[in-house]
């Protein structure tokens, strides 16, 4: 592993060297062989308006061609920057311009078909997921939106690759009450598709507000319309690496705890600055933005929660939950836009209920409650995600769960997102194993009590009076 030779960029991309100190080495071996540190993506954004034709077979393509043009040599470059800098790359991606604004010159309403060529593509150049089969309806539909989110449970539950997304939101418009019903009843439709395993579509399904255009993170990643024609975003993690940096510090008050956290921060998204420019430049494509996120896996140690939790927390969830998610995510902000002047995407905690044991052990265990977890979202980058509930859930509670959420970020603008999985023939207290990063969870209580009439009233909720400030 050689770290000394390494090359920095500055902000007008001319070179610079870059010498590591031997500290910095052996701090970062220590990172990457004892505390899960990694690079969670490296995601390469790819235009595809020039795709656009009348005939879906034509545009589908066009498309294919573009994404292997441009992406085929990621997977490669991605697995010589990990032997070059002994640092893992966890998930090498491709996100795409929403679909829907592709296809709604078609004539054609059966998009399934362009979500298999997505599929194919990502197949051909190894991608593990290809974000973009998105619609945008904060504000109302067009036909070609209404037609993608329609084929939604069709294209996810005959695809291995393609992950969805729906804006059904945002802080200057408010927020489409039709669409978020629709997404209640997709949700449903694409868990009952995929029943064969516990509803695993849902996992590539994400309903937003106020989504971001950069977000390198699946299943929400899409090459929003202000983005260059090709671009590399980074998002960086080690939930592990800040839970070290806790444990060792039992007796610092918070401040203390913050500033370390801080620091700590700073290093992880130099690292990832460091990936981002030299993919960027091998690739031969614009860099575009460092993702901070925390996002945890369901490795032993590699948890939001258990930093929440040796903070001082009997248990995530318990009373101070929320304030300590506060310290940390307003940290871990801190740290690393000193460290980048191109942070973007979600950038904060992840709190994915599947993929952090520390998580899934406090729903088990009745510390962390669907309640709790909404509260924690108006701190955290996300919202509620990877959260199993009962299969007999109905679209009209799953769809006021996602008005709620759509609710927080539209007055705290920020992003916040809803990735709910109705496990079919699931009850609460069941556990529901899906493998891999997406690991395992119980299944958590939903109220009984029905928001039916509320959902079915439908229209537009007003852009909050911060819509209008400039």
């Amino acid at each position: 592993m050689s770290f000394n030779t390494c090359t920095a960029f500055r902000e007008d991309d001319a070179e610079v060297p870059f010498s590591y100190t031997q500290d910095e080495i052996l701090e970062t071996i220590r990172m990457v062989e004892m505390e899960n540190l990694d690079i969670r993506t490296i995601t390469m954004g790819i235009s595809l308006r020039d795709c656009a034709d009348p005939d879906l077979k034509a545009a589908g393509k066009k498309i294919y061609e573009k994404i292997v043009r441009c992406a085929g040599n990621l997977v490669e470059v991605g697995e010589g920057l990990e032997r070059s800098f002994g640092i893992p790359i966890i998930n090498k991606r491709v996100a795409v311009t929403p679909i829907a604004l592709i296809a709604e010159c078609s004539g054609d309403d059966d998009y399934c078909c362009l979500a298999q060529v997505l599929d194919d593509a990502a197949r051909e150049i190894g991608v593990n997921f290809l974000g973009g089969y998105a619609a945008l309806v904060h504000k109302g539909f067009t036909t070609g939106d209404r037609n993608l989110i329609n084929s939604i449970p069709q294209a996810l539950s005959e695809t291995e690759h393609v992950c969805a997304a729906v804006n059904v939101g945002t802080t200057k418009s408010g927020i489409n009450m039709e669409a978020v019903y629709q997404m209640g009843k997709v949700i449903k439709e694409t868990a009952k598709r995929t029943a064969n395993k516990d509803g695993l579509g849902c996992a590539k399904l994400v309903v937003f507000c106020n989504a971001p255009e950069d977000n390198p993170f699946m299943a929400g990643a899409f090459h929003g319309v202000g983005e260059p024609e090709c671009v590399i975003n980074v998002g960086v993690s080690g939930p592990g690496v800040i839970l070290n940096v806790v444990r060792n510090q039992p007796d610092a008050d918070l401040g203390t705890l913050a500033s370390l956290i801080k620091q700590t921060a700073f290093k992880i998204t130099r690292m990832g600055e460091l990936f981002g420019r030299t993919a960027s430049s091998k690739l031969g494509v614009p860099f575009g933005v460092v993702d901070l996120s925390l996002a945890p896996t369901p490795a032993v140690g590699d948890s939001v929660a258990e930093i929440l939790e040796a903070m001082g927390l009997e248990r995530c969830g318990a009373p101070g939950t929320t304030a300590a998610l506060a310290v940390l995510n307003d940290a871990v902000k801190k740290g690393g836009a000193m460290a980048s002047s191109y942070v973007g995407g979600l950038s904060g905690a992840f709190i994915p209920v599947s993929e952090d044991q520390g998580m899934a052990r406090a729903v088990a265990e009745g510390a962390l409650t669907i309640e709790k977890l909404e509260a924690l979202t108006c701190i955290c980058s996300v919202g509620l995600d990877m959260v199993v509930i009962p299969g007999d859930t109905p679209a009209e509670t799953i769809a006021a769960i996602i008005a709620d959420e759509a609710a927080i970020g539209m007055i705290n603008k920020k992003t916040t997102g809803v990735r709910l999985i109705p496990a079919p023939g699931k009850k609460t207290g069941d556990r529901v194993e899906f493998g891999g990063l997406l690991g395992n969870a119980p299944v958590i209580n939903v109220s009984s009590y029905s928001s039916a009439a509320f959902i079915k009233r439908g229209g537009r909720i007003p852009a909050p009076l911060q819509a209008l400030t400039n």
